[in-house]
């Protein structure tokens, strides 16, 4: 609405709007932009960070989930009538799903929270290396 001392009113007002959400927009921006760098500079997740140590305790072969996947200390010793996608040269060591620093002899697992598995052992939970 004009007033009529000032014709122009509605004018700045509009322009005082729009400068006031580019304010808010730039701002935003920069709170985002300021999230996305710290997340990428920070560890998502500690815990997953501190399980790449290999002094994490091995997986007990009789644990319910260790049991159900089939795992074993030695892959060549694999129940391969129980587990028939097993084949030969297929070991923790060589698994998308184990991390940690390849050559080690025990790594974690993320089938296994907390826990190291052999290099030389398998599951049924193995995924082909990439």
């Amino acid at each position: 609405m004009t007033s009529p001392d000032n014709p122009n009113r509605d004018n700045a007002t509009k322009s005082l709007e729009i400068n006031s959400t580019l304010i808010n927009r730039r701002n935003a921006l920069r709170l985002g932009l300021t999230s996305v760098l710290t997340v990428a500079l920070v560890p998502v997740n500690p815990i997953l960070a501190a399980e790449t140590k290999t002094t994490l305790p091995p997986v007990d072969p009789t644990n319910a989930t260790a049991k159900a996947l089939g795992y074993v200390e030695d892959a060549t010793k694999t129940d391969v009538k129980k587990y028939k996608q097993y084949k030969a040269g297929q070991t923790c060591g060589n698994c998308k799903l184990v991390q940690g620093k390849a050559g080690d002899a025990r790594r974690p697992c993320q089938l296994f929270p907390g826990k190291s598995v052999a290099a030389k052992g398998w599951c049924a939970g193995w995924v082909k290396l990439a």
